[in-house]
């Protein structure tokens, strides 16, 4: 087998750069996609309001503040999921072999292209020649034998450039950078790594893998590994579905647990609607919490068998609120989702077929209805202490876009 070759390519501050093509008036000018009001939050900045400190998921708030000219756009996820599927569709005339991450950024391994197209640098400037002919816009590519050097180095020359990272530089490259660049190390990490004096991917390396995983455990092991640019994943051919899940954030925070309980028991039929449209079945179930601070956390539980049932998803979703709602306080936003979908599920019980009957008659029942009358036709009696909100943050899923 002859090395691989992995390009990752990255669309250039992709729903920003689009508003800009298609809004001459906005060239050259900090604009900002997302909601302007006080809950707003920024999708994704140009990169004349980077210059400022602006980023995606800053509160549109800070941002205001960093950047006071900075042009709020709402955003058209219409035109950018059609876009995305005239890059995905520039990419499939190089490989088949692709992993989309987002609707913006994607792995292609062109390791079987070679002879056709010539080097994996030569189909990565033509790649980017492409994108801005028939797009008019710009994207940066990594080039490297595997998956985490090949992201790593289509952030190094951004906007509108490439970086090769080879097999005899991959120590070069690595060795200098500070470990918070390797996947996986978040700030617990970080402070971890320095407390052995540990700053620099060099220093990193030094270690022994013994120290590593007495320190961090398995993940010792991965950071070792890393440390070494050897990534042995392969780029995964799936166009699948990859999680769906529902947010809602409010106005005002809610300080009524009962109110956020309802909301979740909305969300958990939202999901399992959509979940059952697109004939798939989740094993992992979770919760996001968001704060007024705008500090959030993230609770999932994986079940024993994968399900599409609504009872089941709205019961592992409750019981995650309530176990973190002993130490209630107010909530800025709610979600629901699931991940681990798959296109079959286990196999049933011997105790599980007369309640997964029933569940499934009912889930019939519902989604008939809702197909025929909307979703306001029918409510569960879970839902009704549910206030009506106006937020500004709807369903949140991947079935039908590229999987993230």
């Amino acid at each position: 087998m002859p090395p691989r070759s992995i390009l990752h390519i990255d669309m250039d501050a992709f729903f920003a750069s689009v508003e800009q093509r298609d809004h001459p008036e906005l060239r050259g000018k900090p604009v900002l996609v997302g909601g302007d009001g006080p809950r707003g939050v920024v999708a994704a900045a140009s990169y004349e309001a980077r210059v400022f400190g602006c980023h995606s998921a800053m509160p549109s708030s800070i941002a205001k503040r960093l950047c006071p000219n900075a042009i709020f756009v709402k955003g058209s996820h219409g035109v950018y999921s059609t876009v995305s599927k005239q890059v995905f569709e520039i990419l499939e005339r190089f490989s088949p072999a692709i992993q989309p991450i987002s609707v913006d950024e994607a792995f292609l391994d062109v390791t079987g292209s070679l002879h056709l197209f010539g080097s994996p640098t030569t189909i990565a400037i033509e790649i980017r020649k492409l994108v801005k002919q028939e797009l008019n816009l710009t994207c940066s590519v990594g080039i490297a034998p595997n998956k985490f050097l090949a992201k790593l180095a289509s952030d190094m020359n951004k906007p509108d450039g490439y970086t090769v990272i080879t097999n005899e530089t991959i120590q070069s490259t690595l060795d200098p950078l500070p470990v918070s660049r390797l996947w996986g190390v978040g700030k617990s990490t970080q402070r971890n790594l320095e407390r052995l004096g540990v700053h620099t991917v060099a220093q990193l390396r030094g270690l022994p893998i013994e120290t590593l995983t007495a320190r961090l455990g398995d993940f010792g092991e991965k950071l070792y590994r890393l440390s070494r640019g050897i990534d042995d994943r392969p780029v995964r051919i799936d166009r699948g579905a990859k999680s769906i899940s529902h947010e809602h954030t409010f106005e005002t925070d809610l300080d009524n647990a009962d109110e956020v309980r309802a909301i979740i028991a909305r969300q958990a039929v939202d999901v399992a609607s959509r979940l059952r449209k697109h004939e798939r079945y989740a094993k992992t179930i979770s919760i996001k919490v968001r704060f007024g601070d705008f500090e959030t956390i993230t609770r999932s539980t994986t079940l024993d068998n994968q399900t599409n049932e609504t009872n089941t998803i709205h019961a592992a979703a409750k019981s995650l609120f309530d176990h973190w709602a002993k130490t209630f306080r107010p909530v800025r936003l709610i979600g629901v989702g699931l991940s681990q979908l798959t296109e079959s599920p286990a196999e049933p019980g011997l105790f599980d077929n007369q309640s997964s009957t029933a569940n499934k008659a009912v889930d019939q029942a519902t989604d008939a209805i809702i197909a025929k009358f909307g979703k306001a036709a029918l409510t569960r009696a879970s839902t009704l202490k549910a206030k009506p909100q106006h937020g500004l943050h709807g369903p949140g899923s991947n079935p039908e876009d590229r999987p993230q």
